[in-house]
């Protein structure tokens, strides 16, 4: 059974949430919260698998309650997908730079929501080309000096630091396996190996390494 906890300020889309949840088989709500402050309380108090959380929200918003979230050690199986009503490059960079393994609107289509539960509960990253191509164009924004590359991949091979490469650029397991010639077991252990390696939650976390490193460069999709 995946655990989810539904955080945001509208009590109706809670409501919807939750009974979204609850009718379907697998999943089951174990609470709600109305503020970011609630979110991160109730988070620790029932370890959820999956919080659906809401951008903007009272008291705390919802990208520093989930850094919180996704920094406290006692609930390190707990993953946070963002919901917002609003498709902002910014929040798609500081949701996932908090710790977000997801991103979706709140206009997505139920089943889609469904299945999006169901991916980051499996310690996979909910992350769309379409937003892989937003991040890029953020980090291609930003000022800041990539970081040195050896110093963020060490112990990583030639062989996962392409795999590395290829998953910031937005390529599914099975683009990847295709573009390699590779297995698509093959290409599920080198992405295992590098979550391993790099310490990282899943996917999500990867792409952010693969940019901050300067593995892949803003822009360069393909």
């Amino acid at each position: 059974m995946i655990r989810v906890l539904i955080a945001d300020d509208q009590a109706l889309l809670r409501g919807s949430f939750r009974l979204l949840v609850d009718s379907t088989p697998g999943l089951t709500t174990v609470g709600e919260a109305g503020t970011g402050v609630e979110a991160v309380a109730l988070a620790a108090e029932h370890r959820p698998d999956v919080v659906l959380m809401d951008v903007r929200m009272p008291e705390m918003d919802g990208i520093e309650a989930t850094r919180r979230i996704c920094g406290d050690p006692a609930i390190a199986g707990t993953r946070v997908v963002i919901l917002t009503t609003f498709d902002l490059d910014e929040y798609v960079y500081g949701a996932l730079r908090a710790g977000a393994s997801g991103f979706l609107l709140k206009d997505t289509p139920p089943a889609e929501l469904l299945a999006g539960i169901r991916v980051v509960a499996a310690g996979e990253g909910l992350l769309a080309p379409t937003v892989t191509r937003r991040l890029i164009d953020e980090f291609a924004r930003r000022p800041e000096p990539a970081r040195p590359l050896p110093r963020r991949l060490d112990g990583v091979t030639e062989r996962e630091r392409e795999v590395l490469m290829l998953i910031g650029r937005g390529l599914s397991n099975a683009e990847l396996a295709g573009h390699l010639g590779l297995s698509l077991a093959t290409v599920k252990t080198h992405v295992g190996r590098l979550l391993t390696k790099l310490a990282v939650r899943d996917r999500a976390q990867l792409v952010i390494v693969a940019y901050e490193t300067g593995l892949v460069e803003p822009g360069r999709l393909r």
